[in-house]
């Protein structure tokens, strides 16, 4: 059976036991949860990647994307293992904004300003 896919997170479930993929799909999930769970990024003005990004760092990926982050304007960038991970937000999602002290809701036409905290 083929795992399908929850439509928030979008982790995947519905492997029947000792399935093949179940290994891969759960890590894959556990990234996820670890990435997007109690959600902080430092930037949402960045629209590069860092040159030293940290294991772990994420961003919101500001306008006008370019280099690895072309194409994911708005999107939650995580450096997991010397690689970007891009997420896409959905509507309701939380995120506070380390560099400006605010807490920001993802709407229908994208992040809120924010409430300075």
């Amino acid at each position: 059976m083929a795992a399908k896919s929850g439509p928030n997170l979008g982790l995947s479930y519905g492997w029947t036991a000792r399935e093949s993929g179940w290994n891969t799909g759960m890590d894959a999930n556990l990234r996820r949860v670890d990435a997007l769970l109690h959600l902080s990024v430092k930037s949402r003005a960045q629209s590069t990647p860092p040159a030293s990004p940290a294991e772990g760092d994420r961003y919101i990926v500001g306008p006008s994307p370019a280099d690895a982050w072309a194409g994911k304007a708005g999107q939650i960038a995580v450096r997991i293992e010397g690689a970007w991970e891009f997420h896409a937000p959905q509507v309701g999602w939380l995120a506070f904004i380390e560099d400006e002290a605010v807490l920001s809701a993802y709407k229908t036409t994208g992040w809120s300003p924010g409430l300075a905290l």
